[in-house]
């Protein structure tokens, strides 16, 4: 029979999550998620409680999603604090667009930015040489410090993107 349940609480056992659920009492399931998925449903949450074909084994095979946004063709993961407001979302989108936390900011290809930083550098540098030279014809003195932006900390190497 497969019925539905309120979640309660989780342990982990020898590598094994359990839920703890509501459900004509209280009772215990092993939780049953996709390969590489691992999550704990809010406090308060329905699940899906099925029973197996052995007797002393159950499963929660669910829970009832209460965050839908994602249309035909998309996935969308999520997390969401103990009162149930969504707070990061990876969001995979039928266009071929990937949001992560949203859409207001655009992420940058760090390599592309580094060049465009480089070649203005260089194009800086060249104006400021100019600007030396002018200066000691007319009898000044101007010592040229060469500009050169380095952003080589701010580059992710484990976050990559096409």
């Amino acid at each position: 029979m497969i019925y539905f349940s309120k979640f309660s609480d989780f342990v982990i056992e020898k590598g094994k999550r359990v839920l703890k659920v509501l459900q004509f009492g209280a009772k215990s399931a092993d939780e049953c998620l996709p390969f590489g998925i691992d999550s704990v449903p809010v406090k308060g949450m329905s699940t899906i409680y099925a029973e197996t074909s052995n007797d002393a084994e159950s499963l929660i095979v669910g829970v009832i999603n209460e965050s839908q946004e994602a249309e035909s063709g998309e996935t969308r993961f999520y997390s969401m604090d103990e009162n149930k407001a969504v707070k990061s979302t990876l969001y995979l989108k039928k266009d071929g667009t990937i949001e992560y936390n949203g859409n207001t900011y655009s992420m940058v290809r760090f390599e592309p930015l580094k060049t465009g930083l480089q070649n203005s550098d260089t194009d800086l540098n060249l104006e400021l040489v100019k600007i030396q030279t002018a200066i000691s014809l007319l009898g000044g003195t101007y010592t040229h410090i060469p500009v050169q932006t380095n952003i080589d900390s701010s580059k992710s190497v484990k976050n990559k993107i096409g």
